[in-house]
């Protein structure tokens, strides 16, 4: 593990800071660039710079985990295990899943085949248990789930193989007319309770945006015990294939655009509730880990630009950070966490009103 970083003072503005890195370039340190501290915590783990492996195919090979860490990632989130793997490997429901779906050949499409999983349940816990003996890191396993099911206990299994955290990444998508928000909101506090009560490593929430109130669900979460909150999951949505009357699922990697819709939400919490803030989606460039940095997250976790641009774009990130930390005289990224927060607004919904009217030009 990496050694914990000095405490920080984390200024406000930068005239202090910029002042005295100016003058040790003046004193002709022969630095010429300084680098800035770049350590962060995030669910109390103490990382190297705030740059995140999310969960990816990336994660699934440990010789890939290794280049990474190489290049410089603080953090790897693995791939999700699902509930469906864990439930397929009891039986249940891979016999009813195969009964009659020659009947129904679109069903063949609801669930891979079991051994089309890259790894079973107890594969993946001893995935775990490899990469934590190959890596300094600090590794997350993911559960994804929407029940209370035996998936719990595997909860408990990836703590035992060395996870140094957990992330839930529940995924319900309500069908039914009748289903109150509540309902859906209590299902996903139940699952945090039951995982909080099993473990003693952090458990992070990873959060879909199709919330009735995020902040009221936010603090709940926090409330019951999660350390961090993944804002936000970026699903799959199936499309339709209109001559052959289906339904089609592709792989769209994130763009920068769609980081500032977690920028909003990041802000909007940011100091007020009780737990660490990560941004996913959309991280893709340094500007956009600062920009994430400012609204107020701990950490920015990043998947569709490592797949673009390979392992190496890790260096990239990092060091674009700190040459623009460098380079607008801060000396950590400590210094600009949540500057452009919400916390900063005496009221924030009257600043989206009025940022609202600007951009429609009804403001004047």
């Amino acid at each position: 593990m990496n050694p914990a970083p000095e405490t920080h003072r984390h200024y406000r503005g930068r005239s202090h800071t910029a002042a005295k890195r100016f003058a040790e370039i003046l004193q002709g340190n022969g630095k010429g660039c300084i680098m800035a501290d770049l350590t962060t915590s995030y669910m109390g783990l103490e990382l190297r710079n705030p740059i995140v492996a999310s969960s990816s195919p990336l994660c699934r090979d440990a010789g890939t985990i290794k280049e990474l860490e190489d290049a410089g990632i603080a953090a790897v989130v693995l791939h999700s295990l699902f509930e469906e793997q864990v439930t397929l490997e009891q039986d249940s429901l891979n016999s009813n899943l195969v009964r009659g779906t020659e009947s129904f050949a679109e069903a063949l499409s609801y669930f891979p085949p079991y051994d089309s999983f890259k790894f079973a349940p107890d594969e993946y816990v001893e995935h775990i248990r490899r990469i934590r003996e190959s890596v300094d890191v600090p590794v997350i396993g993911s559960l994804n789930g929407t029940s209370r099911g035996g998936w719990i206990e595997y909860a408990s299994r990836i703590e035992e193989a060395g996870a140094d955290a957990l992330e839930l990444n529940i995924y319900y998508l309500p069908t039914d007319p009748a289903m109150t928000p509540a309902e859906i909101e209590h299902g996903y506090y139940d699952i945090l309770s039951a995982v909080v009560e099993r473990l003693s490593i952090p458990v992070a929430v990873k959060l879909n945006p199709f919330i009735s109130s995020i902040p009221n669900f936010a603090a709940g979460l926090s409330g019951r015990g999660a350390s961090g909150l993944v804002l936000f999951n970026r699903f799959y949505q199936p499309d339709i294939d209109p001559e052959k009357l289906e339904v089609v699922s592709r792989l769209r990697l994130s763009t920068s655009d769609e980081l500032v819709l977690r920028l909003r939400w990041v802000a909007i919490l940011y100091g007020r509730i009780g737990c660490d803030l990560a941004i996913t989606g959309g991280v893709h460039t340094a500007e956009d880990i600062v920009k994430g940095l400012m609204s107020g997250a701990s950490v920015a976790m990043t998947a569709s630009a490592l797949l673009l641009n390979g392992t190496g774009h890790v260096t990239t990130l990092r060091d674009g950070l700190n040459a623009w930390l460098d380079r607008h005289g801060y000396e950590s990224v400590a210094a600009i966490k949540g500057i452009m927060s919400h916390e900063k607004v005496a009221e924030p919904a009257a600043f989206e009103r009025a940022n609202y009217m600007k951009l429609v030009g009804t403001g004047d």
